[in-house]
């Protein structure tokens, strides 16, 4: 199965990269010159320096053109950037089948992506989420990694999947697209808390102990939304949570560093010159905690600090004051 890629950020280029290992892709980003600079050099300097680009990958500047080139169409956009993308490319889609490896809530609502597609697209095109424990550089250097693809769609996840795999990458499948769905995107505030913590130098066991109550309320929230826990405690829920609150190649854990060191979100933000998804999913995560009445401490004050609410000090003091309690129900 061919596919086009479109969002050629670095997450998006370094799948265009995978995907390409096996057979041609086509790569397409808004950015016009930034796409020509790519077919001059071969490589995304911008994002993924010194990393050349595989023969079978095709840069492409018109998005039209791009789709039409393809069997099946993968988007990699930040979640904000979701329903906007697919409301320009549903004229051209036709029947091809919908991927996507962007992670997050549609901004306002709360709504999972698929819940966005689905209204956008419709829910008679298969369609597929990829996400797990996986930088971009890493992919785009060819170094083993692990995913999970979901999809309602067993057949689709499948092709996905085969597209995907090679000798240092390998894609499990699943069909429970809400449990992946949340897991890629609650993490992203948990590696916020965590980098907070280490941005404040309060060691290692507080670390361990900010990953594993966070992983307490994700899992919480998840019984709460019908998800399988295994999806939760598998590469989409645990494996992102690690990499992403450990890596330092996360977004989301550098902006923590610096909100513990004492920097502006604004500073940290123009330091990292990406999108930080964590920031506007504490949001939508709280949304969907207060109404489904589940207890999330960590994410809770997270959303305190990031909104100017409430200090990191004073942020670590709130957790540590909560009165005892069982560490299970």
């Amino acid at each position: 199965m061919k596919f086009s890629v479109l969002g050629a950020g670095s997450w998006g280029t370094a799948l265009a990269m995978q995907l390409s290992r096996n057979h041609a892709t086509v790569l397409w980003g808004r950015n016009h010159a930034g796409m020509e600079a790519m077919q001059q050099t071969r490589s995304n300097e911008q994002y993924l320096p010194g990393i050349q680009f595989p023969e079978q990958l095709i840069i492409e500047t018109d998005l039209v053109v791009a789709i039409e080139q393809s069997e099946a169409v993968l988007v990699v956009c930040p979640s904000h950037a979701f329903g906007d993308i697919l409301q320009q490319i549903k004229p051209f889609l036709g029947d091809r089948p919908l991927a996507w490896a962007s992670k997050g809530f549609e901004p306002g609502t709360g709504r999972f992506l698929h819940q966005v597609a689905e209204e956008i697209i419709g829910d008679t095109v298969p369609m597929a989420l990829v996400t797990g424990p996986s930088f971009a550089k890493d992919v785009a250097m060819n170094k083993p990694t692990l995913v999970a693809v979901a999809s309602q769609h067993e057949g689709f996840a499948m092709q996905v999947s085969k597209a995907l795999q090679t000798n240092n990458f390998r894609a499990y499948i699943s069909t429970d697209v809400i449990g992946a769905e949340l897991g890629g995107a609650v993490k992203n505030v948990l590696a916020l808390a965590t980098g907070i913590a280490d941005g404040m130098e309060l060691g290692d066991n507080t670390r361990a102990a900010l990953i594993t109550r966070g992983m307490a309320e994700m899992m919480r929230l998840g019984e709460a939304l019908g998800c399988r826990p295994e999806t939760l405690m598998g590469l989409s829920g645990l494996g992102d949570l690690v990499l992403t609150s450990t890596g330092d190649l996360s977004r989301n854990r550098r902006m923590g560093l610096a909100l513990g060191r004492g920097e502006s979100i604004a500073q940290a933000k123009s330091t990292i010159g990406q999108v930080v998804e964590g920031i506007g999913t504490t949001d939508e995560v709280m949304r969907l905690a207060r109404k489904h009445g589940v207890d999330m401490p960590i994410t809770e004050q997270v959303w305190k600090v990031v909104h100017g609410k409430m200090s990191t000090t004073e942020a670590l003091s709130a957790l540590m004051d909560r009165e005892v309690r069982p560490e299970f129900s």
